[in-house]
């Protein structure tokens, strides 16, 4: 601040003052500083505007002649607003504390507006806002500024079933939307969007809550930042929430919102069962959350395609979203939605990018005991061979373990190992079937790779939720899911094969479950959500895992 006061020609900065006139000790601010400081100000500037300059080298910049120019206080008032406006606002209050002049120039509402279209994408006009007496200055201040931290993307605490929460600004409210998938099958529909909380400026210019949930129209609410990377809304006026026609209205809301049908549509019993039990256990929240922020993957240069969301269904359960990331020669898939098997937060999928395989021609690929060998085959050798090194790039696995192609052929292999017991799996035999969303760029290799497309169809037998699946794809890889009982006991990872069918879609093929799951990418726009580093990302995906272990 010492250097900005000289260069405006003011000499020492205030806070300098104020050490000297009580003896070298920092004091709080008093009324009595401050008008201090303004006389001291005007009584400075007018000695150095009457000795013709600064009266030091410090305030002055050369002239196009080489002689002294003029101090920042001599510029135009309007330069001083373009050089203001590209400030950061935080450091704008530091500036205020220069000159009276800084202080008053500092007022001006352009300024504001531009910093919250800089640093929060603001595109409306908030002149219309400045009309009904609310300034850009206290949007910025009172609203942006302090609701910053909640903004990117969240994973609400609601059991096994987790969630997708994005706060964005937008136009003059912070949202917390809820983002849930389409209506099981159809996962190349778009994503659907719930508004469970806003943020606005009230008519005394303060921010306040409220909240979205129910079909009554906004209600006060509260949000808590509990510690860094977590907070918490609170309802404080749940009787919105409720219906005339009680808990059999609501029900019945819920199930057209969630699935798109009524329960009579439903005749598979089990369906029945899980969609009841989630509607038991996700209302009695009354949007009374705990959110812990989640990050989007980094994408590395050696990724086999982009990293990012992705939604699919998962038998009996419905749609859910994925989370696809990339580890050294591995394909991680988390889930950021989850069931009473598989919860939220836990690995579904796994593929090992150094383990390709070729699938055979149409006729063959019809078979499931064809498909069996060729995937069990490289799940024996995994079994025998113990992880595979993680730095390996894919295509080119440990010596030994790919043909000469880089890519597995047809191989002989033993049956599966035993499907568990009853069905207790986080896709049920019956109706297991997926889709998530895919991902960007390819990799490249520089091993010899299969074709750029191979023809592709699913084995009789094996069940799909969505019958339309692309008939051609890219690059397979062996890989595991994983499945466990109700309750995520007894997990286990059942050996699988991943399908790469575009830079936007995948499947996987469940062999103990002879079920399949195809996976599409979630395209909407997600702000304030990447990760810094890889390490990070890491991190929190541990602590995914932990949260509902």
């Amino acid at each position: 601040m010492a250097v900005c006061a000289r260069l405006c020609g003011v000499g020492q900065s205030r806070r300098c003052r104020r050490r000297q006139r009580h003896g070298g000790q920092d004091q709080p601010v008093s009324d009595s500083d401050v008008d201090m400081d303004d006389e001291e100000d005007e009584r400075i500037v007018g000695q150095k505007q009457a000795a013709g300059g600064c009266g030091g080298l410090d305030c002055q910049a050369a002239g196009p002649s080489g002689g002294p120019g003029d101090s920042l206080l001599d510029l135009p008032p309007e330069l001083l607003v373009e050089i203001f406006s590209l400030l950061p606002g935080t450091a704008l209050p530091t500036v205020a504390l220069v000159c009276k002049q800084f202080k008053q120039i500092l007022n001006t509402e352009t300024i504001w507006r531009r910093r919250c279209a800089a640093e929060f994408g603001v595109n409306e006009d908030l002149r219309k806002m400045e009309v009904g007496g609310v300034s850009s200055r206290d949007f910025y201040v009172k609203l942006l500024h302090p609701y910053k931290s909640v903004l990117g993307l969240w994973q609400p605490d609601i059991g096994p079933y987790g969630g997708l929460l994005n706060v964005v600004v937008e136009g003059l409210f912070v949202v917390g939307w809820m983002y849930l998938p389409p209506h099981d099958p159809r996962v190349e529909d778009p994503m659907r969007r719930r508004p469970l909380f806003r943020i606005t400026m009230s008519e005394d210019r303060k921010a306040s809550v409220e909240c979205m949930y129910g079909h009554k129209g906004p209600h006060k609410g509260d949000i808590q930042t509990v510690k860094k990377d977590e907070f918490s809304t609170k309802c404080n006026q749940t009787d919105h929430h409720r219906m005339p026609g009680g808990r059999q209205e609501e029900f019945r809301t819920w199930l057209e919102e969630e699935w798109g049908r009524t329960l009579e549509d439903i005749f598979h019993e089990h369906t029945q069962e899980l969609i009841l039990m989630k509607f038991i256990y996700t209302s009695q929240y009354d949007n009374c959350l705990t959110y812990r922020r989640i990050y989007l993957p980094p994408l590395l240069p050696t990724d086999l395609l982009r990293p990012g969301l992705f939604k699919g269904t998962y038998g009996s359960h419905g749609l859910e979203i994925v989370m696809l990331s990339f580890h050294g020669a591995s394909a991680r898939a988390t889930k950021l939605t989850g069931d009473p098997n598989v919860p939220a937060g836990q690995l579904t999928l796994e593929v090992d990018l150094s383990r390709p395989v070729v699938l055979p021609d149409l006729e063959r690929q019809r078979s499931i005991e064809e498909l069996s060998r060729l995937v069990l085959g490289v799940h024996a050798e995994v079994q025998r061979e113990g992880p595979a090194p993680a730095a390996c790039p894919a295509g080119e696995g440990p010596l030994g373990v790919t043909g000469g192609n880089g890519a597995v052929g047809v191989a002989s292999g033993g049956p599966p190992e035993g499907v568990p017991e009853g069905g207790a799996a986080g896709e049920s035999s019956s109706e297991a079937s997926g889709g998530a969303e895919a991902s960007g760029a390819s990799r490249g290799s520089s091993a010899p790779s299969p074709p750029e497309s191979q023809p592709f169809i699913l084995p009789l037998g094996v069940m799909a939720r969505n019958e339309v699946y692309p008939r051609t794809c890219k690059k397979c890889f062996y890989g595991t899911g994983q499945i466990a009982g109700h309750g995520f006991t007894s997990p286990e990872r059942t050996p699988g094969l991943f399908v790469l069918f575009d830079k936007d879609r995948f499947g996987f093929i469940w062999l103990e479950l002879k079920s399949f799951s195809m996976y599409s990418r979630l395209t909407d726009r997600l702000g304030h959500a990447h990760s810094p580093d890889m390490e990070c990302f890491e991190a929190m995906l541990r602590n995914m895992q932990s949260w509902t272990s």
